[in-house]
């Protein structure tokens, strides 16, 4: 081979490799297992669902989020399931039950307690499709005209028949305390310390808290500390900054320290992002991954 075809042969050796390299680079790797959920990113993934996942796993994320998927058809459960596998993603919760209108967990109600009953069999279900670990409950509305040790005896009594159905299956509960002085007035259960109570009384594997700090800044603040005090009762946690319920760096809290703060207890779980994105289109999807791109540097 003479000189010139040497150099070219090198040259075009090279280009390859570089691109080679550039094609198989490893995609972003957050140190949390942040969670979208369908709908975030539709403008940049307009195929569903399962276009949607592709891009998100693109973007760095490790997991997914829907709220939703109970209601889902039963084949697109499986394809998602069989999505996330293939991908390497941790599916995260999906509401099993939730009643905003009425006393389901407080009261000694046999027909609320039966559909309570029926929608955790279901989910039990939807869990294995998806290879969920973890779904989501609301223990429904408080009773004004009962004593709240009565209403806590019984939501316990209801949890724990709760737990008989999932704990075969390893399938966890995760309770989750929502404000009542913006979203949700009238419910049951609103703060950290009265959910881990409740599962300190379950004592049960498969009940535990969802720590949705965007909730959680609203009725009581306190974010760090209250991590740290129920920390063993808390496998999940959801995001969204305050006011407006958007992306980390839209409202008032810190979340790059309380990000640190989780990561530096060893927490291996997911952080679901259950927020809106606070500018349409394109570049509002854009800026919610820039958001987790700037808080996640610690």
């Amino acid at each position: 081979m003479n000189r010139r075809n040497l150099i070219t042969s090198t040259l075009a050796a090279g280009a390859a490799a570089a691109t080679g390299a550039q094609a198989q680079a490893p995609r972003r790797k957050f140190k949390l297992n942040y969670a979208p959920h369908f709908g975030m990113f539709r403008q940049h993934a307009p195929g569903g669902p399962l276009d949607e996942l592709k891009f998100m796993a693109d973007q760095g994320f490790t997991a997914l989020e829907d709220n939703g998927m109970r209601s889902r058809p039963k084949e697109l459960q499986e394809q998602i399931g069989a999505e996330l596998k293939r991908l390497g993603m941790t599916m995260g919760v999906f509401v099993a039950t939730a009643d905003f209108g009425n006393r389901t967990f407080v009261v000694k109600d046999q027909a609320a307690r039966d559909k309570v009953l029926a929608d955790l069999r279901d989910s039990v279900e939807v869990a294995q499709r998806v290879g969920a670990k973890w779904c989501t409950i609301v223990p429904g509305r408080f009773h004004e005209g009962l004593e709240w040790g009565y209403q806590t005896a019984n939501a316990i009594e209801l949890l724990k028949r709760c737990c008989e159905i999932c704990e075969p299956t390893k399938l966890v509960m995760v309770m989750e305390p929502l404000n009542a002085l913006r979203d949700h007035p009238g419910l049951f259960l609103t703060k950290i310390p009265q959910a881990y109570a409740l599962c300190k009384a379950v004592n049960n594997p498969s009940c535990k808290i969802l720590f949705d700090m965007y909730h959680q800044q609203i009725t009581e603040g306190n974010i760090i500390p209250n991590i740290d005090l129920a920390w063993d009762e808390t496998p999940y946690f959801q995001i969204g900054d305050n006011p407006g319920r958007k992306e980390p760096g839209t409202g008032e809290m810190n979340y790059r320290n309380i990000f640190k703060h989780i990561h530096g207890k060893g927490f291996k779980g997911v952080m679901g992002m259950e927020h809106g994105n606070a500018r349409p289109g394109k570049e509002g999807e854009q800026a919610v991954i820039d958001a987790y791109v700037a808080v996640d540097v610690f």
